[in-house]
């Protein structure tokens, strides 16, 4: 026979203590800078200046040397900001946070250490799932600067490059207008009494903008086209000034390049390649010695015509049309680009520091974690893990089970 259970008088139930979150106080960085030796890169991630107030708050930065040159500072700028300069790049490796201007390359795959913690841009293009996989097998935390995200939801190191982008497009163009380049040899803008250049400007995001913006003050004639509404409207109401807009209509379009002298490829693509809107046909029918910019090579481009140039031999000539493809147009102004994604990582590692490291800052800050593609070894952006069929592992739940 069953005992029913008894209940007794004495018993009492206490609450229990919420253990409540505190964050650690007063991590110390190491950080390694090497020389980029691939991309034609020739920007760095942190300027002296910025390593002064790192290492003034007590952090360490050891650099290779030369790898500032490219942007034009020296060995003695970073040694009198108090970084350690060295001539070994596995010595600079060896630190547990590595900062690049550039993607870790396949000669830098064998020097990471297990565990470190990476912030470079990833350029999807020539992304690998060898470099990947090695990547993970390090089980390495890799921030991509195309993702890094503030407060305010947007991305300050992408949108810090498209507006020098957008900016140096035009004074390219003006470059290889004239007659020593093989141009038209028009001026761009036109003087008094002179017709102004006629500038078409294919996508109306950041780098669209800015371009305008430079055309505009040059007093060139521009038109507009983009196929969101929204950022057409965003961009007069940026501007402050009524300019010439459109949808992307082909015959529209291709109209108005027959007689344009600069057309620039502004754009831009979430996920994947840019879309196509230029074909050979429209090009082959626009004027010779005009100058055509594809800011969007990067992924791919949006003319048919385009080929991926270099710093080194940034033009080819097709149907007598002057092609600049240069992918990463921010490099050839290295130290104003360099200034840019300084002013941005320089406060990110300082508050990471604060915050006990990078590790802690990712749990209490929800915008750095859009910056992760890796984390550990896992990978946790879910373009990436799609594209080179690797397993994709949610970042908040990766977080939460280790906490």
């Amino acid at each position: 026979m069953a005992t029913k259970p008894v209940i007794s008088a004495g018993l009492q139930l206490d609450t229990l203590e919420e253990k409540l979150d505190i964050k650690v106080k007063g991590a110390q960085l190491y950080i390694g800078i090497p020389k980029e030796s691939s991309f034609q890169e020739n920007r760095i991630a942190l300027t002296p200046d910025a390593v002064e107030v790192l290492v003034n708050n007590g952090h360490q930065v050891i650099i290779e040397s030369g790898a500032g040159l490219g942007a034009q500072f020296s060995d003695r700028n970073f040694a009198e900001a108090g970084a350690k300069i060295t001539l070994e790049k596995a010595e600079v490796f060896k630190a547990p946070i590595i900062v690049k201007s550039a993607p870790v390359n396949e000669t830098e795959l064998p020097l990471l250490q297990t565990n470190q913690t990476i912030i470079s841009p990833i350029h999807l293009p020539i992304l690998k799932k060898e470099w990947l996989e090695a990547l993970a097998a390090k089980k390495i935390t890799a921030f991509g600067f195309e993702y890094l995200k503030d407060d305010s939801g947007t991305y300050p190191i992408v949108r810090c490059m498209s507006e020098i982008a957008g900016s140096a497009v035009m004074l390219l163009a003006g470059e290889y207008l004239s007659s020593g380049r093989g141009g038209k040899g028009v001026l761009l803008g036109g003087i008094s009494g002179v017709p102004p250049t006629k500038v078409i400007i294919i996508g109306a995001g950041v780098v669209g903008e800015f371009a305008t913006r430079t055309a505009l003050a040059l007093g060139a004639s521009v038109k507009v086209f983009d196929n969101n509404i929204y950022r057409l409207k965003r961009l007069q109401n940026n501007l402050g000034v009524r300019v010439w807009t459109s949808v992307i209509e082909p015959k529209i379009l291709a109209k108005q390049l027959k007689t344009c002298e600069v057309a620039v490829g502004a754009l831009s693509s979430e996920n994947g390649r840019s879309p196509i809107v230029v074909t050979e046909e429209m090009v082959a029918a626009m004027r010779p010695g005009s100058v055509i910019i594809d800011v969007s090579i990067d992924r791919g481009g949006c003319f048919e015509t385009s080929e991926i140039t270099t710093h080194h031999n940034p033009t080819f000539l097709k149907h007598d049309i002057i092609h600049y493809c240069v992918p990463n147009i921010p490099s050839g102004f290295a130290r104003t680009a360099s200034h840019a994604i300084s002013n941005v990582l320089m406060p990110l590692l300082l508050e990471s520091s604060e915050g006990g490291g990078l590790d802690e800052m990712i749990w209490h800050n929800f915008s750095l974690r859009h910056g992760l593609y890796m984390y550990k070894g896992h990978t946790t952006n879910f373009y990436i893990s799609q594209k080179f069929d690797l397993k994709y592992t949610d970042l908040n739940l990766l977080i939460a089970s280790r906490r």
